[in-house]
């Protein structure tokens, strides 16, 4: 994460909130959920969860007030659920969380492997000049010049810095099959070096860069 041009990969103070327990069939889940982390096991004996963020800085677990879990595929039967997040702090790289609905080591233990999801609308806001990866993907990337660089699909987190994975325009993605398959990614730092300018809500970035460049 650069100190200037900042992008979180989604994820403070403790809260209690609301409490709230409602299992959920896949079909009336929220559209904008997004995963944050995995539950790695129980943590104590009182019902507190231990999460492997996604990202570095998770303030969405620590602050949003809900938590959607999925069930690993293949768990026979489990349906996703929502509950409130009544506790959660850091634990070294992990994040331990207490959940309405979860009253013992024996529950849960019954969540590990499951997926921890977010609302975008429920993420704390961005700091100004940075921006969540979920925001980036699928802004298109133009040069100073105004040619297509390419699509984000995706980014890298190289530890000092934030890197654009974008998919090239098709077409510079001609010739053989090997060569195609070089040309069809292209990556680009996420720094001030080289970012003119990122529009999320017009869902472009103008990046210093050549269309030419590999």
């Amino acid at each position: 994460m650069n100190a200037t041009r900042k992008s979180a990969p989604a994820g403070g103070a403790t809260a209690a909130v609301e409490v709230t327990d409602e299992l959920l069939p896949g079909d009336l889940l929220p559209d904008d959920l997004l995963e944050v982390g995995h539950v790695l096991d129980a943590w104590g004996t009182h019902g507190w969860i231990k999460v492997a963020p996604d990202a570095a800085e998770p303030a969405g677990l620590l602050k949003a007030g809900r938590w959607w879990l999925r069930p690993p595929p293949g768990r026979a039967g489990a349906q996703a659920r929502c509950c409130a997040r009544r506790l959660a702090r850091r634990h070294g790289q992990s994040v331990v969380a207490l959940l309405e609905g979860v009253a013992d080591r024996t529950q849960a233990e019954s969540l590990k492997g499951w997926s921890v999801h977010l609302r975008r609308e429920d993420f704390p806001a961005p700091a100004q000049d940075e921006f969540y990866w979920a925001d980036l993907i699928g802004c298109e990337v133009f040069g100073r010049d105004g040619a297509a660089l390419g699509q984000v699909v995706g980014l890298l987190d190289s530890g000092a810095q934030s890197v654009l994975r974008l998919r090239r325009p098709p077409q510079t993605q001609e010739g053989t099959r090997e060569q195609a398959a070089a040309r069809a990614e292209r990556l680009i730092p996420f720094v001030d070096a080289y970012i003119v300018e990122v529009d999320i809500a017009a869902r472009r970035i103008v990046a210093d860069w050549q269309a030419d460049y590999d």
